[in-house]
């Protein structure tokens, strides 16, 4: 069987290299022998391996002229200097101009196999990445973001004029919405999207290992810290870090954040040393920002550095007309995956789509119509694969009827009249609460035993 690691060697003594050759063919690598340099880069060009080994003295271009024009061809791919004991400061010239390794000669072969293995290694994950990059890409593109409503036509076209800047950017909208998916169709549109896209949410971590996440720490910084270790902020460094609930940071650490995007650089918990980077900032939150602002939750500094471009998502109930197309992406999705032949969605289970509120956005469209592919026993989902509207369908039917008793009636007028005013008073306690002439506190009690999604 042939196998899928590629060796290319570069060797003019004709013994050594035969050595070399059988070697490493045993050892389960493809290889090719050249005997200069020249031959050496229209080999690696025809055929890019997965590692080199370059003798650095050759007949015609010597190994320096040959590693630096294979390190313009491909960076990526690591190459082993093999030098005489008289050559390794030549050698350790080539290590800063990026070779992976050097060995001096005479060498044991099973020491050049371990370099060679870590070579080829790195250089498959290196490709892996790349692939795994490339198909980000096009799985994160404007090209895929599946909409039809003119409130979702003017966010992405916002978010494309803004993708090509280093704008930071603020994304708002209930939970649900998308921001997340918006966030990496950013990142994969800008002119950072071969850097590392680092996705951070605050409302999962603990107050007290945020920092830490963040920034990093040195060994010792705090109990259990054995070793050091880089934070968020340096693992995006050249790319993007995505700051989900971003409202939810604790006020001693948004100062800290603030550094960051005045200054570009962090400091490691238990350090004193700053170190820079290079990042792009976008944050998201459920939170209506400029009021906790003004409740003091948020720091007016840092929501003016981190807004300078705010992005709204609208929930799902303002774009319904999304939800048909929407619904046919998640069904094919999830046919696909679990090898059902459902061909459509019925028009009884499509008005039910449509009749409902979808108080968790997207995220529970997709997740309804994952459950229901699953449960679905004809060719297309019907409406009685969805049962988590029957409740809700067969309640808003009485009540439409006229059938329903009075405190359900009541209790249903007074959650609509609540809602449609925080959607005009944009989610704003305060504002809400003085349009319907009650408390703040009052407002609060009714949204949360209505189940008024509120934020």
């Amino acid at each position: 069987m042939p196998s899928d690691r590629r060796l290319l060697i570069i060797e003019d003594e004709e013994g050594a290299a035969r050595v070399l050759e059988k070697y490493f063919r045993q050892k389960g690598f493809t290889v090719e022998a050249t005997a200069n340099g020249e031959e050496g880069l229209t080999a690696f060009q025809v055929r890019v391996p997965d590692a080199v080994l370059l003798d650095y003295k050759l007949p015609g271009m010597d190994g320096e002229q040959v590693f630096l024009k294979m390190k313009s061809l491909q960076p990526l791919i690591p190459v082993i200097i093999m030098t005489a004991y008289g050559e390794i400061d030549r050698a350790v010239r080539l290590l800063k101009e990026g070779a992976f390794h050097y060995i001096t000669k005479p060498f044991e072969l099973d020491v050049l196999l371990h370099l060679v293995e870590e070579a080829a290694g790195k250089s498959s994950l290196a490709r892996e990445n790349i692939r795994l990059q490339e198909k980000l890409q096009g799985r994160y593109s404007f090209a895929n973001f599946i909409y039809r409503s003119e409130n979702m036509s003017e966010t992405v076209n916002l978010a494309m004029r803004v993708a090509d800047s280093e704008a930071t950017v603020l994304i708002g909208g209930e939970s649900g919405t998308g921001k997340e998916v918006l966030a990496n169709i950013i990142h994969f549109a800008s002119p950072r999207k071969n850097g590392p896209f680092v996705k951070v949410n605050l409302a999962a971590l603990p107050a007290t290992l945020i920092e830490a996440e963040l920034f990093g720490h040195e060994k010792g910084a705090f109990t259990g810290a054995e070793k050091g270790r880089a934070g968020r902020f340096e693992e995006a460094d050249g790319g993007t870090i995505f700051l989900d609930e971003v409202g939810d940071l604790p006020l001693e650490t948004q100062i800290k954040l603030l550094r960051v995007i005045q200054e570009r650089e962090i400091v490691r918990l238990g350090s004193n040393k700053p170190l820079a980077v290079d990042i792009r900032l976008i944050s998201a939150s459920h939170r209506d920002l400029a009021e906790e602002v003004r409740r003091g939750a948020f720091r007016g500094d840092l929501y003016f550095r981190i807004n300078i471009i705010t992005i709204p998502m609208p929930p799902l109930r303002q774009r319904q007309e999304d939800i048909p197309f929407l619904a046919e992406h998640f069904l094919k999705k999830f046919s696909d995956r679990e090898k059902k032949p459902l061909r459509a969605i019925g028009r009884k289970a499509m008005n039910a789509l449509l009749r409902y509120e979808f108080p968790g956005n997207v995220r529970e469209l997709e997740n309804i119509m994952e459950r229901a592919v699953i449960l679905a026993r004809g060719e297309e989902i019907d409406e009685q694969d969805l049962p988590l509207f029957h409740t809700a369908n067969d309640s808003a039917a009485k009540i439409a009827s006229g059938t329903a008793p009075l405190p359900e009636k009541i209790r249903h007028f007074e959650r609509e009249l609540i809602r449609q005013a925080l959607e005009r008073n944009r989610f704003i306690g305060t504002k809400t609460a003085k349009e319907l002439g009650i408390s703040e506190s009052t407002l609060r009690y009714k949204i949360e035993s209505l189940g008024i999604k509120s934020s």
